[in-house]
């Protein structure tokens, strides 16, 4: 049996790369290196790096962009992780004091927890906090740091190192020089205090714009928070809300369509729920979101049995899938024959 204790350690890993999200929030200083990573492009980034480091082997900025696209180029693939992580000691061996690498070698180990065992898991968290600490040291202007490290330390329970008003003393630190940062830490400690009225009043209040780790911060609590008015059909107006934002905001990302998706289902729309959530297959960041458990849900609702039975074999395919759901899927898979 699971305990609170122990459900709360594990929900904290999955925060801390926003529920899976693969995109590395890292900005470098060279620009070809941060146009590709900011796009996702970890094919490429990987050409680039390894080629600059074919040219100069202490590149730092190379190297710590060769761990991400290790990382995240296939986050299912648990050798291209241990590649990514022999890189990321490299990076930080050869270079201590540049914060680029220390930040990712956190994506990193933060992906890798995402696969690993309840145990090990719990005994990784320690690790992750200590290297963003490091890295806020070397870059206290970081906001992937920053951010990350607070909602660790708010989601993980006191004896493995949580602290709220340690939280709140990273958001006071840069409330005047980054108060976009700030805000966004606020965001995460109202929801930590199920104070979703705050919440919703801090979040609306930033303007991420074309900031790419701003966006996928704002994307992540406005899921949270919708996903609080989703729950039980509490307020399906407001979860709609927020979700037409986030398709508004950012059309280009699966979020707001698997968002609207469940709140079409929850209204008995079934078409208009199958639509969405196969839109949402096909956008930036939809291996975040179980989008074949609730198709499946979808087209079952519908009559649809091989349309339901294929999108479960698709979501159960997923080693990184939800254990929920991937049970939920197995069940209703199973009852398909």
């Amino acid at each position: 049996m699971t305990t609170p204790f122990i459900a709360k350690a594990l929900a904290s890993t999955a925060l801390l790369i926003s529920l899976g999200t693969a995109q590395a929030a890292v900005i470098f200083k060279d620009a070809q290196l941060h146009a590709l990573q900011e796009g996702g492009k970890y094919a490429e980034l990987e050409q680039l790096a390894q080629a600059r480091l074919k040219t100069n082997a202490a590149d730092a900025e190379a190297s710590a962009a060769l761990t991400l696209a290790l990382t995240f180029a296939d986050a299912a693939d648990p050798k291209r992780l241990e590649a990514g992580a022999r890189q990321a000691k490299l990076c930080t061996d050869q270079h201590p004091m540049v914060a680029v690498c220390h930040l990712a070698t956190a994506q990193n180990l933060s992906m890798q927890m995402l696969g690993m065992g309840m145990a090990r898991a719990m005994r990784s968290v320690g690790s992750l906090k200590d290297v963003w600490i490091r890295t806020l040291e070397l870059e206290p202007s970081s906001f992937t740091a920053r951010v990350q490290l607070a909602r660790l330390l708010l989601t993980v329970p006191g004896i493995m190192g949580g602290s709220v008003s340690k939280a709140r003393e990273l958001e006071a630190a840069v409330r005047s020089s980054q108060p976009d940062t700030a805000r966004i830490i606020r965001v995460f400690i109202a929801a930590e205090a199920k104070n979703w009225g705050e919440m919703e009043s801090e979040l609306l209040a930033i303007k991420a714009g074309k900031d790419a780790a701003l966006q996928d911060e704002v994307r992540e609590a406005t899921m949270l928070l919708a996903l609080n008015f989703l729950k039980d059909g509490k307020d399906l107006a407001k979860a709609r809300g927020l979700y037409e934002d986030l398709q508004r905001e950012q059309p280009n990302k699966a979020g707001g369509f698997y968002g609207m998706g469940r709140v079409h289902a929850a209204q008995g729309q079934t078409d208009e729920a199958i639509r969405s959530l196969e839109r949402a297959r096909t956008l930036s960041g939809a291996e975040d979101y179980p989008i074949d458990h609730r198709l499946g849900d979808a087209y079952l609702a519908k009559g649809d049995k091989a349309q339901s039975k294929a999108a479960y074999e698709r979501f159960l395919a997923n080693k990184r899938a939800n254990p929920a759901n991937a049970e939920d899927a197995r069940k209703s898979l199973a009852k398909l024959g």
